[in-house]
């Protein structure tokens, strides 16, 4: 087991904590592979998640649109992030 340190910008530190175990490593293209994929797939959760947002305010339910819109802004800003992993991952 081994722990990750992730910052925010808001200076607050969160350790995670997980096995690994015999775990072989992927490869670079399984890597890759498995990047685009989540990319491609957060990608589209989001489009999702913005008609929802919509149809909670078409249905009167402002404050839970509002809720929504914020993780939505911090999802589109994970995604930023793992497109730069994605582009950081295809440099050689």
């Amino acid at each position: 087991m081994h722990d990750h340190e992730h910052t925010h910008d808001t200076a607050a530190a969160h350790v995670h904590a997980h096995p690994h175990g015999d775990q072989k490593a992927m490869s670079p293209e399984e890597t890759l592979a498995l990047l685009n994929y989540m990319l491609d797939h957060n990608r589209h959760h989001a489009d999702e998640l913005h008609d929802v947002c919509h149809s909670l305010e078409a249905n009167g339910k402002s404050e839970a649109a509002e809720k929504l819109a914020e993780a939505l802004h911090h999802f589109d800003h994970s995604n930023l992030l793992l497109a730069e992993a994605v582009a950081l991952a295809k440099a050689d």
